[in-house]
């Protein structure tokens, strides 16, 4: 019981620290977060669900949350609601790929599911709101998620894993 109670606050500090560590990066790179080409470097978080898994799920999408209020889009609602989601479903299927598939060919798709929903889910939602063409939008926020998700996020797991992080 007491071992349960542990690991449960455990993973509400780290749900946490994700979601302030993502929304402190958003801020912090606000000139590359809300572009048509969004490099948002806070996304490289998003395959940390790979060794965490739902503290990371939940982290990200409510850091997506909290950082999308600022958003300079026509619709905050519009952002924060889809923007979460999208962080919710490209972490989560990130997570449960890298399981699926095991090693480091399974967690670089599940880094490639994950940039593949980011870029659909927001390039999407974002043509809507703004009247951009789709493919505009797809290119622009595609090209910032293979460099943030799959290339920084991959690393970043990557270096986690040769730390000797524990989940």
């Amino acid at each position: 019981m007491q071992e349960e109670r542990i690991l449960r606050g455990r993973n509400v500090a780290l749900a946490s620290v994700f979601a302030a560590l993502y929304a402190v990066l958003v801020f912090a790179f606000a000139g590359l977060s809300f572009q048509l080409v969004q490099m948002r470097v806070a996304d490289a978080l998003i395959p940390i669900s790979i060794l965490f898994g739902w503290p990371a799920v939940l982290g990200v999408t409510f850091g997506c949350a909290v950082a999308n209020l600022v958003t300079p889009m026509p619709s905050v609602i519009t952002d924060v609601i889809l923007g979460s989601a999208a962080n919710f479903f490209a972490s989560l299927l990130a997570w449960k790929v890298a399981i699926r598939i095991r090693g480091k060919i399974g967690e670089l798709v599940g880094c490639l599911v994950a940039t593949a929903i980011v870029t659909f889910v927001v390039g999407s939602y974002l043509a809507l709101i703004t009247d951009l063409d789709f493919w505009m939008w797809w290119l622009g926020i595609g090209a910032g998620s293979i460099l943030s998700v799959t290339l920084v996020g991959y690393l970043l797991v990557q270096g986690l894993r040769r730390a000797g992080v524990k989940t």
